[in-house]
């Protein structure tokens, strides 16, 4: 079996190193398991000595979490490392086969299944390009890419931890569940889209395989995919601005995903803008996929999928390339306010923009904050995300494996409270 490729560790921000240090707290067994596999996951393939270096627990705590880790098949040891004197030591490294979460973005253009190993990996992935799809369509989808899991047998059943759902929505602690499917821009749906209104999403994915099921606003998974298994393992406060059909946002603040009061924290989306209208209009009504499919449709050219973004003739690439530009113009300020306000490390964008208009976005947007870098104290970069496309699938397939297997600021409390 081949081992994942060991991470260097000197590339971790020192925020994630002192998350992988593991607690004496009553009862953080658990916890301290979490923080070891994490360890593993983040730095492996590592040895016990360096396991315990790093997370501050003791060889005795390491050697039993370490077994009981090897038993339920989430990690594997990997050749020995030889030099030095006396017995080689054995690295760990997460068993790339040891278990799978599948992650599900519904949207009002889409619907994308991904399902995800422990390392990151997409095992499987697929989309149903279609636009307001009813919960009965997206239900059909769900359960046709589980009959084909079952049938092809290349990934053990009985190693799925959960399902990821992520969507618009406003997520109610209280298991309640407000989809926003039809808030901002539903131009087109037609009159059955409003049966999501009374959908309990949780229910329409729990029957084909009787698992747990996890709901997450789409830029929040979307962030939180980037912290596992992207660019926020080196920069842990950062913003992820997802531009799918709508606009939005996740924060994330010293590797913690920050929702806010009400799960809205990070609704760029939403924040007023003047375009030359009399009045203001919410920013995705402009900076969205929607937005430009519908800007290009005002000058001739029909686009229905981000792919097709890039066959654009040349007067379509102008329109495009326009575009770009007022984008660019009308994020500079919510970006500025953010740097001053918040003082992420990065912003990063991410969705479902072919890769290369992301770089460009992204490219703009920077030059133009080093015109404004005299007006605020430190200015933040944007990147184009790690996890840029299927962000929000992936970030979804994480929700089951923070909620059982790996360490999150929750997970302490609960194991604080007993």
């Amino acid at each position: 079996m081949t081992p994942p490729t060991r991470q260097n560790r000197a590339t971790l921000h020192a925020t994630v190193s002192a998350s992988l240090s593991g607690t004496n707290i009553e009862r953080a067994g658990d916890y301290n398991q979490r923080i070891v596999l994490q360890a593993i996951r983040v730095s492996g393939p590592i040895t016990r000595t360096e396991l315990g270096n790093l997370t501050g627990l003791t060889p005795p705590a390491i050697t039993n979490i370490t077994k009981r880790l090897l038993n339920d098949g989430l990690i594997i040891e990997v050749e020995r490392l030889h030099g030095g004197r006396g017995q080689p030591a054995i690295p760990l490294a997460i068993n790339p086969d040891g278990c799978f979460s599948i992650g599900v973005n519904v949207d009002r253009d889409h619907v994308t299944l991904v399902v995800l190993d422990l390392l990151g990996h997409v095992r499987r992935r697929a989309t149903l390009e279609v636009a307001f799809a009813s919960p009965a369509i997206v239900a059909d989808f769900f359960q046709e890419q589980i009959d084909t899991l079952k049938a092809d047998g290349d990934l053990p059943m009985d190693r799925l931890t959960g399902i990821g759902v992520a969507m618009p929505n406003d997520l109610v602690r209280n298991d309640l569940l407000r989809s926003d499917l039809l808030r901002g821009d539903a131009t087109g749906a037609p009159p059955e889209y409003e049966v999501w209104k009374a959908i309990h999403v949780p229910s329409l994915f729990a029957e084909p395989l009787a698992l747990p099921v996890y709901v997450e606003n789409d830029a929040t998974a979307a962030a939180l995919g980037e912290l596992q298994f992207g660019h926020g393992m080196r920069d842990p406060s950062f913003f992820y601005i997802l531009i799918s059909h709508g606009l939005g946002g996740g924060l994330v603040i010293n590797g913690n995903a920050i929702i806010g009061a009400n799960g809205r924290s990070g609704e760029i989306g939403f924040l007023p803008v003047r375009t030359g209208n009399p009045y203001p209009q919410p920013l995705q009504n402009v900076v969205s996929l929607s937005a430009l499919y519908s800007l290009l449709a005002a000058n001739g050219h029909a686009v229905s999928r981000p792919g097709q973004l890039r066959t654009l003739n040349a007067a379509g690439k102008d329109i495009l390339g326009r575009w770009l530009d007022m984008a660019s113009d009308l994020l500079l300020d919510p970006l500025i306010s953010m740097s001053c306000l918040i003082n992420p490390e990065s912003v990063f964008l991410g969705g479902r923009l072919p890769l290369e208009l992301l770089d460009s976005l992204a490219h703009r947007i920077n030059r133009k904050l080093r015109t404004r870098g005299d007006l605020v104290p430190v200015m933040i970069p944007v990147h184009r995300a790690a996890m840029a496309q299927d962000a929000p699938a992936i970030g979804a397939a994480i929700l089951p494996f923070n909620d059982r297997l790996l360490p999150t600021r929750m997970t302490l409390m609960k194991t604080a409270a007993g």
